[in-house]
């Protein structure tokens, strides 16, 4: 999971609370309005961006440098009446400051972040002329910068105003100051942009924590912010907590919007995602039916929105017959064979729940009906069909679906989804960390196994071999065995399924310490 940015200007770094939302990505808030009023600044007196152009007189130049340690009034008094006249034109103001503001406001929001940094990089020059270096007032500017240089991918830079514009917020205004939040946003982004998971997962939660003292457990302010945290989460294999935080951005989307407003269908889907990552096909695929039924009923918006839960809901089925299932002991009842669409639940002979292909011809359907055509959409949702159709030994079927599949992406620009061999059907052995009771223990030590093989043309796996392992004999055994089973999706070279060599798979095992003497 990837975040963006958080957004320029003074409010949105972190989830603006109190401003305009983003939509679209996680943790890619957008900018606000300026809002509020600088602290110290002369009552009425609005806050603005520093990003000001002073004007410089020459002719006074050394005069004025030799003044520097005085206040500028008593300084313009002691110079003659035109020196006077340059140093005042010296002088910052927030009028200044606000047409630079304004020019990097209409750089950034075009996106042309190239043009936006050296006016974001002013606008903290000019702010610290006016009111000093470790004032309230650079916070924001400082949040500019750092929002910036990350659009540009210079994080380490990011990284640096990110740092300097909390460690301000926090020695001028305390731990529970609301300027805290755009900065340790965007600190926490930029962490999790570099992998740096431990540290995004400490900051965004200092961050979640700030956000739902000042606005309430449940504010939807958050959710710009739990998505890169979750994110770390995942990557840090803290699996009961980036659970539990799914479900609560689930919980805050339908307590801030009602359960049936399409603005939920996100934080659904994301954590139907989630527990298919996990093997819980079943609990996956009642939330891709709960997303499928807010998804019916958005009106206009409808058609797209039913698309990713019906290839989800297939999905889950053909992963569910494949690999097996995490919550075989679960008392459950599948909704969307209950009161989908007529369905029947017959299963086909490898297993396949028929539903799952209907589920697909109704997507593609969909998607026919949508105009203009989409054929981005269009080639996943064939993909999709090929899978299938490859998963149930039905090898000609999916190998049509699949060159279907590369003429739609490459009339949409790219047929890089078909580049690369894709995993289809694998099951880890029960020492995975994925399926290990061991997980997230403090006994358990981990090793990991590498495995080289072939992937054929119709998907199969040969050539199975290990190329680096510091796991035992056994557990190297299980892995080579697991892999053989798996089944893959063929690459498609110039729209024709190709064999592919040295394609790898890492699996992470875990096994108890042994017991200290």
């Amino acid at each position: 999971m990837h975040a963006t940015a958080t957004a320029a200007s003074g409010a949105e770094h972190g989830g603006t609370h109190g401003a305009r939302q983003a939509h679209g990505d996680v943790a890619a808030p957008r900018h606000a309005d300026i809002p509020e009023r600088v602290p110290g600044t002369a009552r009425g007196r609005l806050r603005v961006l520093p990003f000001l152009t002073a004007r410089r007189a020459p002719t006074v130049a050394a005069p004025v440098r030799a003044l520097n340690r005085l206040p500028l009034i008593v300084a313009a008094a002691l110079l003659t009446p035109a020196a006077a006249l340059a140093v005042a034109e010296l002088v910052v103001t927030d009028a200044d400051r606000l047409a630079v503001y304004r020019e990097f406001r209409t750089a950034f929001d075009a996106h042309r972040y190239s043009d936006a940094l050296p006016l974001a990089t002013k606008l903290v020059e000019l702010t610290e002329e006016q009111y000093g270096a470790s004032n309230r007032a650079l916070v924001n500017p400082l949040c500019n910068l750092g929002t910036t240089q990350y659009r540009l991918g210079d994080y380490k830079h990011a990284e640096d105003s990110y740092v300097r514009s909390v460690k301000i917020a926090a020695d001028t205004g305390g731990n529970g100051d609301r300027l805290l939040l755009r900065p340790l946003h965007g600190l926490g982004a930029t962490y999790y942009a570099t992998r740096q998971f431990e540290d995004a997962s400490v900051t965004l939660q200092r961050a979640l924590d700030l956000s739902r003292n000042l606005d309430g457990l449940l504010n939807p302010g958050q959710l710009t912010i739990l998505d890169p945290l979750i994110g770390s989460l995942v990557s840090l294999e803290r699996h009961s907590e980036a659970d539990r935080e799914f479900q609560y951005a689930v919980r805050v989307a339908e307590s801030a919007w009602g359960s049936t407003d399409p603005r939920v269908v996100r934080p659904v889907d994301r954590y139907a995602h989630w527990l298919e990552h996990m093997g819980r096909y079943p609990s996956a695929r009642a939330q891709y039916a709960r997303a499928l039924t807010v998804g019916e009923g958005a009106g206009t918006r409808a058609a797209r929105l039913v698309i990713e839960p019906l290839l989800g809901i297939a999905r889950t089925y053909r992963l569910e017959a494949t690999n097996g299932n995490e919550e075989e002991g679960a008392q459950y009842v599948d909704p969307f064979a209950q009161s989908g669409f007529g369905m029947t639940s017959d299963r086909s002979p490898r297993g396949l729940n028929p539903d799952g292909e209907k589920a697909l011809l109704l997507a593609l359907q969909t998607i026919d009906r949508m105009r203009p055509v989409d054929h981005q959409v269009r080639g996943k949702t064939l993909m999709e069909l090929g899978d299938w159709y490859l998963c149930a030994d039905q090898t000609d079927k999916s190998l049509a679906r699949y060159r279907e599949a590369w003429k739609e992406l490459e009339q949409a620009g790219s047929t890089a989804p078909l580049d690369e061999p894709r995993q289809l059907a694998y099951r880890a052995p029960a020492s995975s960390v994925t399926r290990s009771p061991l997980a997230e223990r403090t006994n358990a030590e981990e090793h990991s196994v590498e495995a080289t093989f072939t992937v054929t043309r119709d998907g199969h796996v040969t050539n199975v071999t290990t190329n680096s392992s510091d796991a035992s004999t056994g557990q190297q055994r299980l892995v080579l065995v697991a892999v053989k089973r798996a089944r893959y999706a063929p690459r498609l070279l110039n729209g024709e399924p190709a064999e592919t060599q040295g394609v790898t798979l890492m699996e992470k095992l875990l096994t108890k310490k042994p017991r200290q003497s």
